[in-house]
């Protein structure tokens, strides 16, 4: 896993609201981010399942090799785009 910057303290409150681990992930992210830590930011994104429609819109404005290089997960996209959904037009 990625360097938290979340408290254990803070952790466990979120963990017993019942947040998801996407949730969970986006929290560590911004956190990264507040820190200028933009590697770890990324890196806690990449165990995120992003929803296809949202990859597919990070894809057109930014391109495949912008998701490849961030390492992003992809299997939300490739089941509702095709595993070569990167490499085509859309």
């Amino acid at each position: 896993m990625p360097k938290s910057y979340l408290s254990e303290e803070e952790r466990r409150e979120l963990m017993a609201e019942g947040v998801s681990d996407n949730t969970l992930y986006a929290i560590e992210a911004g956190e990264a981010r507040r820190a200028d830590d933009m590697q770890t930011a990324w890196a806690w994104l990449a165990l995120a399942e992003i929803p296809a429609p949202a990859l597919l819109a990070a894809k057109r404005v930014n391109g495949a090799d912008w998701i490849r290089a961030r390492g992003l997960r992809t299997d939300t996209a490739d089941a509702a785009y095709g595993k070569d959904w990167l490499d085509r037009e859309i």
